[in-house]
């Protein structure tokens, strides 16, 4: 009897209208479950009020602090060349050899000649002394006491000059042997075996190694804004992939006249990197100062192939959907300076405004769109 009640209240009018109900509400949620699978999703942030900065990128070359073209302060033949391009060698390190041969004979005659000065002042000097112990007794006249006096004067300035020639041809006999001033490598060979040097020749090129800096050229209108000390951001174009961080050591206050740029010395924090003089290099400079703006994460930038920016907000009055789905509108904005990833909005957007990120491709104005924050967050 109960089953009979049963499909009764099932087949009847009533019945089929319960049943219909059911089954349409079970499709519309499925619809509007799958609908929303369907839609785009996009990941929001907000425009925010920040301190304004601006990066200025600039290009350089790595220096040493010194480079100096070796020279030979005598003349004379190259008797030997000592080094080799690319060779690296320490303070004192035998560069180049002069033939010494005429230097060395012309020190030996100057050593016999102080021999024989110092023999004729030793003579003289005896001779003066048994002339005043007869000058005592008055058995000799003054006037060649005077006179020996006066001999052994002579030989004693005679005997102080060929000391000084000889010292002096000692020194010249040193100088044909050219040595390193400073540790460095060999970047160039000036002169050969056997060439005929005037003194001040070049023999060769020598670059310091160590303790090497980076010269920048900034145009001049930053001039104000950069200061010793201040942070960068170095790539060697030899590995750029690589980051590498460096400070201003100084900067030069002599704008280049055609160029309208001055001159910043910067050096990296970790000074066993790998350079080489001559190595070109970027930086990368932020400098403060600009105030504040607002500012959104670079990515919600769209650049059109006709020069508009735009980015897509989250429509305000169309409100957040159920699910996490809002409608988005497309907004064109000027854009200013960029620094960490983020780009200053000179016009068209305000502070706090929700704006897409990550999604923004492709979308249509008015187009509901899954978010991927949660809309309290928005």
């Amino acid at each position: 009897m109960q089953g009979f009640l049963a499909r009764k209240r099932l087949h009847g009018p009533g019945g089929l209208l319960s049943l219909f109900s059911v089954f349409s509400l079970s499709f519309l949620l499925a619809s509007e479950a799958l609908a929303q699978e369907r839609l785009p999703l996009v990941t929001v942030g907000r425009a925010e009020l920040a301190p304004l900065l601006h990066e200025v990128t600039v290009t350089g070359t790595v220096t040493s602090p010194r480079v100096s073209r070796i020279s030979a302060e005598v003349g004379g033949r190259v008797a030997a060349m000592d080094v080799e391009v690319g060779d690296r060698v320490e303070p004192g390190a035998r560069l180049a050899t002069l033939d010494d041969e005429l230097a060395r004979i012309e020190l030996r005659r100057l050593r016999a000649a102080t021999r024989e000065a110092e023999a004729a002042l030793s003579d003289a000097r005896r001779r003066l002394a048994d002339a005043e112990s007869l000058a005592v007794e008055r058995a000799i006249a003054k006037t060649a006491l005077r006179t020996l006096q006066a001999e052994v004067e002579m030989d004693d300035a005679i005997v102080a000059r060929v000391r000084a020639e000889a010292a002096r041809q000692e020194a010249l006999l040193e100088r044909h042997h050219v040595d390193a001033p400073f540790a460095g490598a060999v970047s160039r060979k000036l002169a050969y075996t056997g060439e005929w040097i005037e003194p001040g020749t070049p023999l060769v090129e020598l670059v310091s190694t160590g303790d090497l800096r980076i010269d920048f050229q900034v145009p001049q209108e930053y001039f104000p804004r950069v200061s010793g000390g201040d942070a960068v951001e170095v790539a060697l174009d030899a590995v750029p992939e690589r980051t590498l961080a460096g400070k201003v050591d100084a900067t030069v206050p002599q704008s280049e006249p055609g160029a309208r740029t001055f001159l910043m010395l910067v050096r990296l924090n970790d000074a066993e990197v790998a350079m080489i003089p001559g190595m070109s290099a970027r930086a990368r400079l932020r400098l403060g100062g600009g105030g504040t703006g607002v500012v959104v994460p670079r990515d919600a930038l769209l650049r059109h192939p006709d020069g508009r920016v735009t980015v897509w907000v989250l429509d305000a009055e169309g409100g957040a959907g159920e699910n996490g789905s809002a409608r988005v509108r497309e907004r064109r904005v000027v854009p200013g300076s960029a620094f960490d990833g983020r780009v200053q909005i000179v016009d068209g957007l305000e502070a706090g405004s929700p704006v897409v990120l990550l999604g923004n491709e492709g979308l249509a104005e008015g187009q509901r769109v899954r978010l991927q924050t949660a809309p309290a967050t928005l």
